[in-house]
């Protein structure tokens, strides 16, 4: 029987995971929902998203992509879900417990959703009761655009049966793809999260004027945050420094593609949180990721003073000089 997938948004990341599971040579059938009729009508007629990634070349069947999330979400074997955590809620409205049951649902969003302050697995499990062992996480550092490029990448998937993580990164797995497995779905989420809050702070910090040997230290503290803080939610044998955590936090940090990285950067040189978004025109997960966290710490009261700061920068109205001065003596 032919594995049939399904993915759930159409922004650049959809588009680059469509293009690893196209060019990936095992046999499968590929769907895909979006929201915007436009683009679906003019990926059909010319092959490419008009949005996002255009240069990708989209090799799938024309019926296969369409607006109705029902319809996909039904074929499929495989759920892809990959909007903006801060839409997910609304996207699945229409979707139930029952049209979920007995699929693999894949978590690509790295993002918490807000409100509910869950991850993509708890909010699944909880809410639409998708058991755990049924929920897989893509993470790792793997930006769209370099995908587009066919620039070799690495991700992680991360199931609690890693058979079907072993089944799902075998869809994923090109020339330029290399995929490892991992049983840590909640430590791979919650870094994923955390890495933008992160990458936020790199960006106002490099906004203000701190040059690369404070990102240095910024970011060797902002790797043991995320191993305290996930070290307290999920105790397992987890190694911080594989690419699903240290890696992912290092390339959101610091690439020109982070839009984490350039949301802080544009916070850092005087723009307000209202005027940045706007400008950028794109979700930067981070910003939601630093409430959502503040208020989830709260339960478990680990030292984040980098979350922490990115926090009241953001949601308390504090000069991004000052609280990153007063973050820096308690920086080592």
């Amino acid at each position: 029987m032919v594995p049939k997938i399904a993915m759930i948004g159409g922004g650049s990341w959809a588009t680059a995971i469509i293009k690893m599971l196209s060019d990936n040579l095992s046999e499968k059938e590929i769907f895909w929902w979006m929201r915007n009729e436009v683009a679906i009508d003019h990926i059909k007629k010319f092959k490419h998203n008009p949005h996002y990634l255009s240069s990708v070349e989209i090799k799938f069947t024309e019926s296969n992509i369409s607006s109705d999330i029902n319809a996909i979400v039904k074929q499929a074997d495989f759920v892809i879900l990959n909007v903006p955590a801060a839409f997910l809620k609304e996207t699945l409205t229409s979707v139930t417990s029952a049209d979920l049951r007995g699929k693999k649902i894949i978590s690509a969003i790295k993002g918490i959703v807000p409100e509910d302050n869950l991850i993509i697995g708890e909010f699944l499990h909880e809410k639409y009761d998708v058991p755990f062992e049924d929920i897989l996480v893509v993470s790792g550092p793997c930006h769209a655009e370099e995908v587009a490029l066919e620039k070799l990448s690495y991700l992680t998937i991360a199931c609690t049966e890693i058979k079907t993580a072993n089944v799902f990164a075998s869809f994923l797995n090109t020339r330029y793809i290399k995929t490892n497995v991992s049983d840590d779905i909640f430590g791979t989420e919650y870094a994923a999260v955390l890495k933008n809050i992160y990458a936020v702070a790199s960006g106002i910090c490099h906004g203000i004027g701190y040059g690369d040997n404070f990102q240095a230290v910024l970011i060797s503290n902002a790797i043991r945050e995320i191993k305290r803080f996930v070290d307290a939610v999920h105790p397992i044998n987890r190694d911080i420094m594989e690419s699903a955590y240290l890696g992912d936090l290092l390339v959101t940090a610091y690439s020109q593609f982070s839009r984490n990285r350039t949301f802080g950067n544009m916070v850092g040189k005087g723009y307000t949180v209202k005027s940045a978004q706007l400008e950028m025109n794109m979700i930067a997960e981070g910003y939601y990721a630093a409430k959502c966290m503040h208020i989830k710490n709260s339960a478990y009261n680990v030292d984040m003073p980098i979350s922490k700061a990115v926090h009241n920068i953001l949601y308390e109205n504090r000069s991004p000089q000052i609280e990153m001065k007063l973050l820096a003596e308690r920086l080592n």
